[in-house]
């Protein structure tokens, strides 16, 4: 067979094995073939799973539908919530807050399920910073299901965090 046959047999198969490879069914030991539809539906719950482990940023909207509606309660601190919450308010461009980041994401994988973990931009959510006086950053709302928020001012390190948590989130 000379090159350029061996070339021209090639460019045909390429796209027949891609066409088949692509097609999203796969042959059983039985020989049927069967949607990949299970292993998507693992995927999307895979997905799922670690988007509930990440840190979600917060709009002024979402804080007074998650968090607290001070718009309805100017006095007095009513929650939202149904689990603790932590809150890091940060400015992209602050050097102490993407140290914190790191932390923070993680340690909204390790307490997934029991505290939600938010990050408020406070370039970005103006109203909600002059609501409640942020003037520095990185600051870090420790907010329990009862009770009132406790706040940080300033960059934690993973052990100041698990204190925190340990004595206002999630007191034995």
């Amino acid at each position: 067979m000379s090159k350029s046959s061996t070339l021209l047999s090639l460019l045909f198969l390429l796209p027949m094995t891609l066409s088949i490879s692509c097609t999203g069914k796969t042959t059983q030991p039985d020989g049927q073939k069967r949607s990949n539809a299970k292993a998507q539906e693992q995927t999307a719950t895979k997905k799922k799973e670690k988007k509930n482990m990440e840190v979600k940023e917060l709009t002024t909207q979402e804080f007074k539908e998650k968090v607290m509606n001070y718009d309805v309660h100017p006095k007095e601190w009513v929650f939202e919530g149904d689990k603790p919450v932590i809150i890091d308010f940060y400015a992209t461009w602050c050097g102490p807050c993407k140290a914190t980041a790191p932390i923070v994401a993680d340690i909204a994988k390790t307490y997934a399920g029991k505290i939600d973990v938010y990050k408020v931009d406070v370039d970005q959510q103006q109203e909600l910073a002059a609501t409640f006086g942020i003037r520095s950053i990185p600051t870090i709302f420790f907010i329990p299901k009862q009770g009132d928020p406790q706040v940080q001012v300033g960059a934690m390190n993973r052990a100041q965090f698990d204190e925190a948590i340990k004595e206002i989130l999630l007191p034995e």
